[in-house]
């Protein structure tokens, strides 16, 4: 019976370890540039309002799903998906939910692994002083130069992946959990040390305005659905991480309360990235242009004119690279444990397999950026074929399937014996917002991704 299902792979020793696990799948690159960007371009606090309100309305009961059917599966997200709708008496081919997450989850960790290889380039090359006083155009140029070659970005792509690796095969307790519980709070404290360093700059209340203020005017219907995405995709939901994570859950551990503070540390860090981040950038005279290249080309410009910006740009690649891996290793851990139940074979194997497979995918990304930059299929290239396929199909479209299958096609006894929450008003509140609010809300970010809504 699903009540007594007990995952071969391992359990968490606590809710607090899952919970770091969860937060660091959720916090990656995204939340260190997007999030910030995004909320002072659409209103600030304004956009936070409407952001938080989006995130308990969809993240929230979403990730609560994926919660509860990694831990009532107890298997890799298809294998979990199948058995309990063997359990409860539906089709089997509601498992295409699982199936998705992990080709999802490994196609992102693909391309995820080249882009976080940047930042661990830049690690070094801010440690050694390259960025000390350069301009636009000269730290432009060793962005271009960097990017344009090939081998560089394998090198740096295979060392990710490889330590990927090396923790995703030393198991769920020695090596995922062990990783996290170290490297999640390195990577706050080295992001409260930034903001220690951002507030010398004489620019901190400017940066905390460009975050906070609410303005409404800016809070357009583009700044909604924009919010209304990001709350989707935050959380890493629907890429089979959660609910991978969510099979070693303890059994007597809340699902409602562990879900409520990865969305809070989600935010806060998303937040607290920005406080880092924009006083630096006003300070330099600089703009806060969204994407990798925040990254990769303002943010060296102003550690290379601040005083002391050689020591505190190494930090802030460090914990951006800190926040890369604890991402990565979420993503692979779905193959991996599909591939051990499949195959029936250790971990170790199942691991290195899965990584060289992933490797192997990531060499077409890399080229994107140089020797194969021209259109790959429908007008794009490899890199942004694969992000568009991933973020505009697989993500949204599975996580509307899971929320359905969830609060729809399981009977209300199942949901509710797993959730704890037997008789209690929270429940009917989380049911009445998976039946219809989230649904709506997931096709709205589905449809708006695909450009549904572009000219309204």
């Amino acid at each position: 019976m699903a009540e007594t299902r007990q995952s071969i792979h391992g359990q968490w020793t606590s809710r607090f370890a899952f919970i770091l696990a969860a937060t660091g799948a959720a916090v990656g690159l995204g939340n260190i540039w997007k999030f910030p960007y995004i909320a002072g371009e659409n209103g600030g606090g304004a956009f936070v309002l409407v952001y938080l309100l989006c995130i308990l309305l969809v993240g929230g009961p979403l990730l609560m799903s994926e919660i509860l059917l990694g831990r009532r599966g107890r298997q890799n997200p298809i294998n979990s998906i199948r058995s309990i709708a063997k359990d409860e008496n539906r089709s089997k081919y509601w498992a295409v939910i699982g199936l998705m997450g992990i080709v999802a989850s490994f196609l992102i960790l693909s391309y995820y692994s080249v882009i976080a290889g940047w930042a661990l380039d830049y690690v070094f090359k801010s440690g050694m002083g390259q960025f000390a006083g350069q301009n636009a155009q000269s730290i432009d140029a060793t962005f271009d130069k960097f990017i344009a070659n090939p081998w560089a970005l394998i090198f740096w792509h295979t060392i990710i992946i490889g330590f990927t690796v090396f923790v995703v095969a030393r198991g769920v307790q020695k090596g995922i959990e062990s990783a996290v519980r170290f490297m999640f709070p390195l990577m706050v404290v080295l992001l409260l040390i930034l903001v220690g360093y951002a507030m010398d700059t004489g620019y901190f209340f400017k940066g905390v305005e460009f975050l906070f203020h609410p303005d409404f005017a800016k809070l357009t219907p583009e700044g909604f659905l924009t919010a209304l995405g990001h709350a989707f995709f935050t959380l890493s939901l629907a890429t089979g991480s959660i609910m991978m994570y969510g099979a070693y859950v303890p059994k007597q551990s809340s699902i409602a309360t562990a879900a409520i503070w990865i969305i809070i540390a989600d935010t806060a860090v998303a937040l607290i990235s920005g406080l880092a981040i924009f006083p630096m950038v006003f300070a330099n005279g600089l703009v806060p242009s969204a994407g990798p290249g925040l990254i990769f080309q303002t943010l060296p410009i102003a550690f290379g004119q601040m005083g002391f910006g050689r020591i505190f740009g190494t930090l802030f690649f460090i914990m951006l690279v800190i926040a890369a891996f604890t991402s990565a290793i979420s993503l692979l851990e779905p193959t991996v444990a599909w591939l051990m139940e499949r195959l029936k074979i250790m971990r170790l194997q199942a691991t290195i397999f899965a990584g060289i497979g992933i490797w192997l995918l990531g060499i077409g990304t890399v080229l994107s950026f140089n020797a194969m930059p021209g259109h790959f299929l429908f007008g794009m290239n490899f890199f942004d074929f694969l992000d568009y396929l991933t973020a505009n199909i697989l993500l949204p479209l599975g996580g509307l399937l899971m929320i359905i299958f969830t609060a729809w096609v399981l009977p209300r006894h199942t949901t509710e014996d797993e959730l704890n929450m037997k008789g209690k008003v929270y429940y009917r509140l989380w049911l009445y917002g998976s039946r219809f609010i989230t649904p709506f809300a997931i096709l709205v970010v589905f449809l708006g991704s695909l450009g549904l809504f572009n000219g309204f």
